[in-house]
């Protein structure tokens, strides 16, 4: 694809302003889209359809129409294209009516680096960027270790054939510690920020409840930063605001105090939910493919292999809310994304594409020796936190898996999903602990 020189921080004069433009004339029609199920429980037959309808298909994103691109090769492409804006309140011409009216408003209108484009999203990654260095990361792996031993202490003490919810016990609360603990929020605060990331990520709440939600965070997050303002500490929250404070009124590299807040519930929102779905997901797909675990307990494939297995086959986010054409692109096949014209990214299906994975995309297979897929992104949106996830994810699994030699799901089990057509882990994990290890 031939592709116009673009300064991704200025429309086309050309091109009339997008929110001028009808949202009602977007080219979004044919074929009929698919409708995305709010509570997930049709994701595989909806991954099976993207696949098969062809690199880019319109869907129904709770009365939402977008374009959602499944094939991992045109994902890419788009992912980095400066013609793909995350910035919806400059480049989606229904911005206004969604913000009122759609149950993801929060997805398109918090001020972070995640709704950023061009030299703002460089700005606000910027800011961020310095507490998941590697060094950091290899800074934070004891804690992350010690974190980790301790929950499963707490599970070797229950009672003997007990059935254990370990998405509940395991997987949620060491993410949730981890990035606590790195934003330096006290245990009193971490305990109210569950049901609100849930609730972020759920897509069968009504509008008036997910606003509800979204104020609450927010206000929430406004306490926190209040009270790092009085009382400064060693950690990200209280570094974020000596930026703000130090750098407000110094021209661009100045962070408002609604970018400030609003980075604060990303990290919070994507550095807990993502890293539960992993450990969720990992556990899951070795316990029932027992003859991959095998293959790890005899040496012929790491725990690295495990995790990153996991994320292409099951990407803790099946679908990403949103991104916005620039101007008019012209796909494969003879689609053309109309410029204002939204854009979702299809990770669970881009992961099990045949394209890049072949008939066996839908398996599990430790030894794949292809390991690039797209569950942390792609481009200048890659997901700073994937080092820390993949860390959480490493150290979860294996220290789980040697401790408790013989867990296994508790009978009659029937996995279900959550509630969410973007989050993709289960509603609880139940299991069989069996005897720990010496």
């Amino acid at each position: 694809m031939e592709r116009p020189v673009l300064d991704p921080n200025v429309l086309d004069p050309n091109v009339p302003d997008p929110k001028a433009l009808d949202p009602n004339a977007l080219d979004l029609n044919v074929p009929d889209p698919i409708v995305l199920d709010p509570t997930g429980r049709a994701r595989e037959a909806e991954t099976a359809e993207l696949i098969a309808r062809g690199p880019a298909t319109p869907v129904d994103l709770l009365g939402v129409r977008a374009w959602a691109v499944s094939d991992p090769l045109l994902l890419e492409e788009l992912l980095k294209d400066p013609r793909v804006s995350k910035d919806g309140l400059r480049h989606w011409p229904d911005y206004d009516r969604a913000v009122r009216t759609w149950p993801l408003a929060l997805w398109v209108s918090v001020r972070n680096m995640f709704n950023s484009h061009g030299a703002d999203h460089r700005r606000l990654r910027r800011l961020v960027s310095s507490a998941f260095t590697p060094r950091q990361i290899v800074a934070m792996t004891a804690r992350v270790e010690e974190l980790t031993d301790a929950l499963l202490d707490d599970l070797a003490g229950g009672a003997p054939g007990q059935v254990v919810d370990l998405r509940e016990r395991f997987a949620y609360p060491l993410p949730i510690q981890v990035i606590s603990q790195l934003l330096g929020v006290p245990r009193e605060v971490t305990a109210g920020f569950r049901d609100m990331v849930d609730k972020v990520f759920a897509t069968t709440l009504t509008p008036e409840e997910s606003a509800a939600n979204g104020a609450a965070f927010q206000a929430l997050l406004e306490e926190l930063i209040a009270a790092k303002r009085r009382e400064p500490g060693e950690d990200m929250t209280s570094l974020l605001i000596a930026a703000r404070d130090t750098e407000s009124g110094a021209g661009p590299a100045a962070l408002s105090e609604e970018e400030l807040r609003d980075t604060l519930l990303l990290i919070v929102s994507a550095g807990y939910e993502t890293t539960v779905n992993l450990i969720d997901n990992g556990i899951t797909d070795l316990l029932t493919h027992p003859d991959q675990l095998a293959l790890v307990r005899a040496g012929r494939a790491g725990w690295d292999d495990v995790v990153e297995e996991a994320l292409r086959r099951d990407a803790p986010l099946a679908h990403l809310p949103m991104r916005f054409a620039v101007q008019d692109i012209e796909l494969p096949g003879g689609v053309t994304v109309r410029r204002g014209d939204p854009i979702l990214g299809a990770y669970q299906a881009a992961g099990r594409h045949p394209a890049r994975y072949g008939d066996s995309g839908a398996g599990f297979d430790v030894t794949r020796p292809a390991k690039d897929h797209l569950a942390f992104g792609h481009g200048p949106h890659f997901c700073l936190g994937a080092p820390l996830a993949r860390l959480e994810g490493r150290t979860a699994l294996s220290r789980l898996f040697a401790r408790f030699p013989d867990l296994a799901f508790a009978p009659g089990t029937q996995l279900e999903p959550v509630d969410s057509l973007i989050s993709n882990g289960h509603r609880t994990l139940p299991v069989l602990l069996g005897p720990p290890a010496p």
